[in-house]
C-alpha cells in the first residue's frame, strides 16, 4: 500500500468559542477525486484551507506529500508549491493579461525562464479552452472564463494536488458547465483533487469518494453510489433533500 498523499490526524479548529472541526481524521490518496459536502458552517472550507496553511489548526497533525503543515517558512513555501488552490472568487491580477497571470508564479517561485513559462502557460490556456484570450485582461472575460484562467494558473505550478473551494458558486448558471467540464478533464487525467461544492451531478459523476461533514465531524465517507443511494443518515437525507440538482 502506498502512503496517502495527504493525511489528517485528530485535527481540531476553533474560531473563538466555536469548535469548527472536532478530531477530524482522514486521508487522501494520489490520483483520486474527493468531493466534500455539508451544510454551510460544517467546516468544509476550513478543512480545505488548512491543507495549505491558509487556516491554522489548533491541534492534531496534517502531512501533505511528506511535508508537515506548520509555521516553518521553508516547509510552507515547499507546501504551497505542491498544493494548488482555486477559490470562489477568481483572484486574478487585474492589471496582467491572462498569459501573465498564468506565468507569474512559475517565474517567481519555480524560477522558470520567460520562454519556458510562456510555452507551458499557452498549453494550459489551450487546455482550459481559452487560446483566443491569452492577450486579454480579466475584465474582458466572463466569470466562467476567469475561473478557467484561475485553474490554468494553479496548474502552471505543476502541483501534486488541486483544492477547489466552491469554484462555481460565484458563477451565473450558464457558466457553471464550462468550469465543471475543465474539472472533469483534470479528473480524467489523474489529477488529485479535493472539491468543496454543491454540484451534486459532479459529485455523482466524477468523485471517487464523498466526504460529508456535519458540525465539524465526518458523518460519512463513501463512494458516490453508496452515498447517494439508500442513505440511512437522517442529516444527510435532509441535506440532499434541500439541494435540487
Amino acid at each position: 500500500m502506498n502512503a496517502p498523499l495527504i493525511s489528517v490526524d485528530k485535527v481540531n479548529k476553533h474560531f473563538g468559542p466555536h469548535h469548527v472541526l472536532h478530531d477530524v481524521t482522514t486521508h487522501f490518496d494520489a490520483g483520486k477525486v474527493t468531493v466534500i459536502l455539508g451544510a454551510s458552517g460544517s467546516g468544509k472550507s476550513t478543512l480545505l484551507r488548512m491543507l495549505n496553511r491558509l487556516e491554522t489548526h489548533d491541534s492534531g497533525r496534517i502531512v501533505v506529500d511528506g511535508i508537515e503543515v506548520n509555521d516553518d517558512h521553508k516547509a510552507l513555501d515547499k507546501l504551497r508549491a505542491e498544493v494548488g488552490m482555486v477559490f470562489q472568487q477568481f483572484n486574478l491580477f487585474p492589471h496582467l493579461t491572462v498569459l501573465d497571470n498564468v506565468t507569474l508564479a512559475p517565474r517567481r517561485v519555480r524560477k522558470m525562464d520567460r520562454a519556458a513559462a510562456e510555452a507551458r502557460a499557452l498549453e494550459l490556456i489551450e487546455r482550459v479552452g481559452l487560446s483566443a484570450h491569452s492577450h486579454k485582461h480579466p475584465f474582458q472575460l466572463s466569470g466562467g472564463q476567469q475561473q478557467r484562467v484561475a485553474i490554468a494558473r494553479s496548474l502552471a505550478m505543476q502541483p501534486k494536488v488541486l483544492l477547489f473551494d466552491e469554484p462555481t458558486s460565484a458563477l451565473d448558471p450558464e457558466m457553471v458547465k464550462e468550469v465543471l467540464d475543465v474539472m472533469k478533464g483534470l479528473a480524467k487525467s489523474g489529477m488529485t483533487m479535493l472539491v468543496v461544492t454543491h454540484e451534486m451531478g459532479f459529485a455523482r459523476e466524477v468523485a471517487d469518494r464523498v466526504l460529508f461533514l456535519d458540525k465539524g465531524c465526518i458523518a460519512a465517507d463513501a463512494p458516490p453510489a453508496q452515498f447517494f443511494g439508500a442513505q440511512a443518515n437522517e442529516r444527510i437525507r435532509a441535506f440532499l433533500g434541500q439541494i435540487v440538482h
